[in-house]
């Protein structure tokens, strides 16, 4: 490709960019916009087709929905929060959810774009979450879904790249097209999200439980009890916050923000 050529598919890509609102913001406010070039429907499908692999390959090691009890608490919490996306977005209850316990040792939970959520037994065995607590971690990794955290981070990839492959182009570097598939798993599943993201998937997700009727200060409680595990480093869902009192702090104010909403979940039940 022609370094003419290759500007010319930038400036094509790029006009395509869309600053796009992809939630309301509730009660916590938030109300960042975002900028957007890869569609929701190329990262949702590539997310599932990502799933289904992860899915396979541990229910072929014996590893997927191995405790009934465990997988029922799950998806019960699942479905709770679920019925309360609405209130961020309305195409969300819609979304193809599903929800899988996954056999080991990482403490750890995930949700990829589309709604596509896995939880370790590391997690449940290791933490001994309430529901309140399970709920906590579920709702802000909920949140990043919702907010289409993974999409705006493959845009940004993708707009650097294509940066990279002009400049490169016009000094005869050449370069390889880039794969969309790996460039959406890995942003959305291999690498930590920013720290916007975590503080953005923080306060969603304290909401989505109060209104869901889970106590959204476990989400404190939660923490403290990450701090008991020693020296060990965070689970991958929280690595990247600031300090342990940092984000106790900011969870302590979204916390006390929802509070009536719980308040008023838990006298509907």
């Amino acid at each position: 490709m022609t370094g003419k050529k290759a500007l010319v598919l930038a400036l094509v890509v790029l006009a395509g960019c869309k600053t796009v609102t992809t939630t309301e913001p509730g009660v916590v406010g938030v109300e960042r916009k975002q900028n957007m070039i890869v569609s929701s429907g190329a990262v949702n499908s590539s997310a599932e087709n990502s799933y289904r692999k992860l899915t396979a390959e541990a229910a072929g090691k014996g590893q997927l929905n191995r405790d009934p009890a465990q997988v029922a608490r799950v998806r019960g919490i699942a479905q709770r929060l679920i019925a309360r996306t609405a209130t961020f977005r309305v195409d969300a209850p819609s979304w193809r959810w599903e929800e899988n316990v996954i056999t080991s040792k990482e403490v750890n939970a995930w949700c990829m774009p589309g709604g596509k959520i896995a939880v370790y037994t590391g997690l449940i065995e290791r933490l001994q979450p309430t529901d309140d607590e399970l709920a906590a971690v579920m709702g802000h990794e909920i949140a990043h879904a919702l907010r289409e955290h993974g999409r705006e981070r493959a845009s940004q990839a993708m707009a650097q790249g294509i940066g990279v492959a002009v400049v490169g182009t016009a000094l005869g570097l050449g370069g390889g097209a880039q794969d969309l598939s790996q460039l959406v798993l890995d942003l959305t599943f291999n690498l930590p999200n920013s720290r916007v993201d975590e503080l953005e998937a923080d306060q969603i997700g304290v909401e989505l439980a109060a209104r869901a009727g889970y106590d959204p200060r476990a989400a404190v409680t939660l923490w403290e009890k990450m701090q008991k595990l020693g020296k060990s480093q965070p689970p991958q869902f929280l690595s990247t916050h600031p300090s342990h009192s940092n984000r106790i702090n900011e969870l302590r104010e979204a916390s006390a923000k929802v509070l009536p909403l719980y308040e008023a979940a838990r006298a509907k039940r």
